[in-house]
């Protein structure tokens, strides 16, 4: 695509920062002035060549090659006569030679700034008059007013917006070469006979054309104003896309969707699944009204986000009264095992806050295993990150067949936190599949340097 026309069209559309997304353009034989030397054309061989029909002789002055050659390149293209240096100590003898019609100025130059090299060529009553647009990243407003005072005519930032630049060029330009058209014509008029009629047309010379850039600036500042707009809108909309994929699916699964790299399914070699179910929930819900039955497990459920957030867990789903969190996924993790631990023993404390219609606090049964599971995306509407696997079916009997206020682990999640947890046995359980299990009963948090 970088051949075609399109891509051409679309690269001339904007100068940005990004100059690698742009075709290496060099300058012509004119604009052949970074080392400092002028063009071997002058201004006077310029305005005679018939051959030569230009909008008008520009100077640019900026230390980046890579600002220059773009620059040159687009205003080249777009009808203007340029020429380019690094060098800000050789403006003013360039400009007494060129005479140019404009001077694009880079503020932050080697050695000097925009600032001097303006006030320099402002106070040379040959150059006095030529008009000075000054370039800079800068938006700050004491820069702007800084380079108006010094005599600048008008101020770009960086990176440039191209049809921004060329109309501010082509306004400041045209302004100036129809200041020296009535200024010769001025001469023209003191010197002849025929004096008011002259004069007459030339003042109708003035206004027509100070009508016409009183309209094409108007014009400018409107698109700028509108493009600004759009672009911030376009900035909302999309930090709220963002925040509504992140509030639907994991970080790491939003990038690659918003990447289309590779499957959105994964295989995990090593995993801890929790799921947690609240004691004797259904008969409760028989006798308080679905609103409050709501309300409540919201308040429970924003609880255990919370939690999942702060122990670096990822929360798969609720289902009914059941709350589904894994660890080590979809960014593995050493310690996932440990993290789910954590959150059981917190969500046994936290849902101690919340009691039944008789006053009693809720109790949760916990079940939680450790095994590889496959995680992902699928489907094409209503999108949600899920686990498959037997580490998952295992976890879910942990916890269907625990006790209230228990946390059932398998020996698998036994092992991993066997040295820093006490537990006793719980028997053996029956899981469909699989035959019996041996499980255990978190009794507490080892205490470390107890011998326990």
């Amino acid at each position: 695509m970088k051949g075609s026309r399109e891509h051409q069209r679309a690269v001339r559309k904007r100068i940005s920062t990004d100059y690698s997304a742009l075709p290496k353009l060099s300058l012509s034989t004119a604009n052949r002035g970074l080392s400092g030397r002028l063009p071997s054309c002058n201004a006077a061989n310029m305005d005679h060549d018939p051959g030569n029909m230009v909008k008008g002789k520009l100077l640019i002055v900026d230390d980046s090659l890579e600002t220059l050659d773009l620059l040159s390149a687009f205003l080249t293209a777009a009808g203007y006569w340029v020429h380019c240096t690094q060098h800000g100590a050789q403006t003013e003898a360039i400009a007494e030679q060129l005479r140019p019609d404009l001077v694009l100025l880079d503020i932050c130059l080697p050695g000097t700034s925009g600032y001097d090299i303006c006030e320099q060529l402002k106070r040379n009553p040959i150059l006095k008059p030529i008009p000075i647009i000054f370039m800079s990243v800068s938006e700050d407003r004491q820069d702007r007013l800084q380079a108006f005072s010094v005599g600048g005519s008008d101020y770009i930032t960086k990176p440039f917006w191209f049809e921004e630049v060329q109309a501010r060029v082509a306004n400041q330009v045209t302004a100036y070469q129809l200041q020296k058209r009535l200024q010769a014509q001025t001469k023209r008029v003191l010197a002849s006979k025929g004096q008011m009629p002259l004069l007459a047309d030339l003042q109708q010379v003035i206004s027509r054309q100070s009508a016409r850039l009183q309209a094409q600036n108007e014009q400018l500042q409107r698109e700028i104003h509108e493009r600004r707009h759009a672009e911030e809108a376009l900035r909302i909309e999309q930090q709220k896309s963002e925040k509504l994929l992140l509030n639907i699916l994991p970080k790491a699964v939003v990038d690659q969707l918003k990447q289309f790299q590779g499957s959105l399914a994964e295989r995990f070699e090593s995993a801890t699944i929790l799921f947690a179910d609240i004691v004797n929930f259904t008969p409760m819900a028989a006798q308080v009204r679905p609103l409050e039955l709501v309300n409540l497990l919201n308040q429970i459920f924003s609880e255990f986000d919370r939690l999942a957030e702060l122990h670096g867990l990822e929360k798969i789903k609720t289902i009914g009264d059941a709350y589904m969190v894994a660890g080590g996924l979809p960014v593995p993790t050493r310690d996932h095992a440990e993290a789910v631990m954590e959150m059981a023993i917190a969500m046994q404390s936290a849902i101690q806050h919340y009691t039944r219609l008789e006053g009693e606090p809720l109790q949760l049964r916990i079940g939680i295993n450790t095994g590889d599971v496959v995680a992902g995306v699928i489907g094409i509407r209503k999108f949600s990150y899920d686990l498959w696997g037997d580490a998952v079916n295992v976890a879910s009997r942990m916890e269907s067949q625990g006790l209230p206020g228990k946390i059932q682990v398998t020996e698998t999640t036994y092992k991993h936190l066997k040295k820093k947890y006490r537990f006793t046995p719980a028997g053996e359980v029956l899981i469909k599949g699989r035959g019996t299990m041996k499980t255990y009963y978190l009794v507490e948090k080892a205490i470390i340097g107890s011998g326990l």
